[in-house]
């Protein structure tokens, strides 16, 4: 697995394929491997780019601190390195809320896009899940809970300890994710947003509300879907729907 020092850490990352190219980003506390349970195999005709972000999986964070901007121009910067000036791309949850970063940030470098779980902003829900990340919940875990997560995030329990801070400062976080209007209109890319209507961080009209202030997007609410409704039986018809959007069709 590649890997390139990115804004001071070093992010690792694979590239496959062929044709255009597709950057995944995959939630928070999961790694770029996580993919293959959406993609059994990688789309035909793109060059997938696939990274661990910052502190997860095989990439470091020395610095510790984590923001969805920041993370959005470690992406630009890896795309930097391998010589991409546009791409397509698909996030899910922590991956799409640095896809709305990127998309604001940068617009002219995304033309297409799929936003699974996404939101403006915090909402109470999220908060106060993301306050439940506290080190004494860490301590709490199982062997068994601990073994699966060190075989994900291959640095060690600082790591781990590391990321649960991350997602415990969510729940004071205002600025990061405060998504205005005006921002989201300067979105160009065509955008799909997906989203399940049992959500239990993100209510369903966070989506909506994605879907009025991104100027070319379609929304897609997964019936009886939870939060990253991508998985298992999910997975086949959102690759179908996600791909047709990628090339401009529809699905």
């Amino acid at each position: 697995m590649p890997t390139t020092s990115v804004n001071g850490f070093e992010m690792h990352y694979e590239v496959r394929g062929d044709g255009e190219s597709l950057l995944l980003l995959h939630g928070g506390m999961g790694i770029g491997d996580d993919w293959r349970h959406v993609f059994p195999s990688d789309p035909p005709g793109y060059r997938v780019i696939v990274p661990d972000l910052r502190g997860h999986g095989r990439s470091t964070n020395p610095g510790g601190a984590f923001t969805f901007g920041q993370c959005a121009q470690d992406a630009f910067a890896l795309l930097d390195h391998l010589g991409v000036e546009r791409v397509k791309a698909i996030g899910l949850s922590m991956g799409a809320k640095t896809l709305l970063h990127a998309g604001t940030a940068q617009p002219e470098r995304i033309d297409a896009m799929v936003l699974v779980s996404a939101t403006p902003r915090f909402p109470d829900a999220l908060r106060s899940a993301a306050a439940q990340f506290t080190p004494e919940a860490f301590e709490r875990l199982s062997d068994g809970e601990r073994h699966t997560l060190r075989q994900r995030h291959v640095h060690g329990d600082d790591q781990v300890r590391a990321l649960y801070a991350m997602t415990r400062s969510f729940a004071a976080s205002y600025d990061d994710m405060a998504f205005t209007w005006e921002q989201l209109r300067r979105i160009t890319a065509r955008t799909l947003i997906v989203h399940g209507d049992r959500d239990p961080y993100y209510p369903v009209e966070m989506a909506v509300e994605l879907f009025h202030g991104i100027p070319q997007a379609a929304l897609w609410i997964v019936p009886y879907g939870a939060h990253g409704p991508v998985f298992g039986a999910l997975a086949p018809a959102f690759v179908r729907q996600a791909i047709a959007h990628l090339e401009g069709s529809r699905n």
